[in-house]
């Protein structure tokens, strides 16, 4: 299925019946279909929605660079077409950042929230990346005096000597708008969050490592925070039955 709003072309999907509804927000880069064995166990007690952000899956990416925000606001007016009333969140790492925003700055009414992995803290860059910026910008200067012809080939090669996995495998199109998603710190937020939110973490996690869980608990009124043993940023397909048993617990569903 698929929503349009402004130059946005969204595709969903939608699962179960049940009175209460459940949004789950994928992390960067993935899509509806990581989730499908949460999915088979929540749908049997919610209506639950999930969406393919832009420029992943099946969704479009518009002419133009996206910031945190606009995909916060997307999925703001996605409830708001859809109808739904006190929604669950289940967020798992660039949703996470998307759960913050809704609760900790839009103040939208969520029954409540899980957060597995999730991002949004920035952290402080080691001395070593330091550098590796600092050499990539100044070799990207020297671009503009070149042949417009080599021009491109000499900046592609900068981004495979020094772009992280995740940036080189994305589209032309979308790499300023990871650069501006990943630079957002939204640590602001997270004191101004009233929703009963559950914290799930890998406790062997490098892409939000567990210290930034530890952050949130502390920051997040209402939170609490579980570590999973030997896992890392996806717990969630890692130990599927122990983290479905966990989020049966935290929103009190009876089997």
């Amino acid at each position: 299925m698929n929503f349009i709003v402004n130059d946005f072309n969204i595709y969903y999907e939608q699962y179960g019946t049940g009175n209460d509804s459940i949004i789950i927000l994928p992390g960067w880069g993935d899509t509806r279909s990581t989730f499908y064995q949460i999915i088979e166990v929540l749908k049997c007690f919610y209506t639950i929605y999930i969406v393919d952000y832009p420029g992943f899956g099946k969704s479009g990416f518009p002419n133009r660079d996206l910031d945190i925000y606009d995909y916060a606001n997307l999925i703001k007016d996605f409830i708001k077409i859809k109808s739904i009333d006190n929604p669950i969140i289940i967020g798992h790492s660039f949703g996470g950042r998307l759960g913050i925003i809704l609760a900790g700055l839009y103040k939208l009414d969520i029954k409540k929230m899980i957060l597995i992995d999730a991002a949004g803290i920035k952290r402080k860059k080691k001395m070593k990346l330091k550098v590796k910026q600092l050499v990539y910008k100044s070799l990207k200067k020297l671009a503009r005096i070149l042949p417009k012809k080599i021009r491109q080939i000499y900046l592609n090669k900068l981004i495979n000597v020094f772009g992280s996995n995740d940036f080189k495998n994305l589209d032309q199109n979308i790499r300023k708008t990871f650069i501006k998603v990943i630079n957002e710190d939204l640590s602001k937020y997270l004191s101004e969050i009233n929703t009963s939110t559950l914290l799930i973490w890998g406790e062997d996690d490098i892409d939000t490592p567990v210290e930034d869980g530890k952050v949130m608990n502390i920051k997040i009124k209402d939170s609490g925070l579980i570590i999973i043993p030997n896992a890392g940023h996806f717990p969630y397909l890692q130990y599927p039955y122990y983290i479905n048993k966990i989020i049966l617990e935290f929103l009190k569903v009876s089997i």
